[in-house]
């Protein structure tokens, strides 16, 4: 079997659920959609969608911000690189404002691969973004 893609789904976790969905909207310049997963415990576990293509039949990795107790954000871990758009100034340029820190400002990986940035979010997460410009 042939998988197009080798991930569908990530979760983003917070210690602050509002902090973290108001730092994502920020960055993303958009409105996160909200929810109350039910996840089988005793409380649902609030999710705030991260853009991704709409409509039917419409495929690309999806993610969330989410708020579970024991799911803490860190530095340790899998370093996961968000969609930096057209070009990832424009995010990057989001980041302290929102309530996160720079650690690698943009930088050219090669003409045909882009470029990437790494940043803490408001959490404390390690996160990533890439463009092509």
């Amino acid at each position: 079997m042939l998988y197009p893609d080798a991930i569908n789904w990530f979760e983003i976790p917070s210690e602050n659920f509002e902090r973290a969905v108001k730092f994502y909207s920020a960055l993303y310049d958009t409105e996160l959609r909200t929810t109350q997963m039910d996840t089988g415990g005793e409380l649902p576990m609030p999710m705030a969608y991260l853009p991704r293509g709409e409509g039917v039949g419409e495929r690309g990795v999806g993610g969330a911000v989410i708020y579970l107790p024991d799911h803490k954000p860190g530095m340790k871990g899998p370093l996961l690189y968000l969609n930096g758009g057209e070009d990832l100034r424009v995010m990057l340029d989001r980041i302290v404002p929102a309530g996160g820190q720079i650690l690698v400002t943009k930088t050219l990986i090669t003409k045909e691969i882009g470029y990437y940035a790494i940043f803490i979010d408001s959490e404390g997460n390690h996160m990533a973004l890439h463009s092509d410009h």
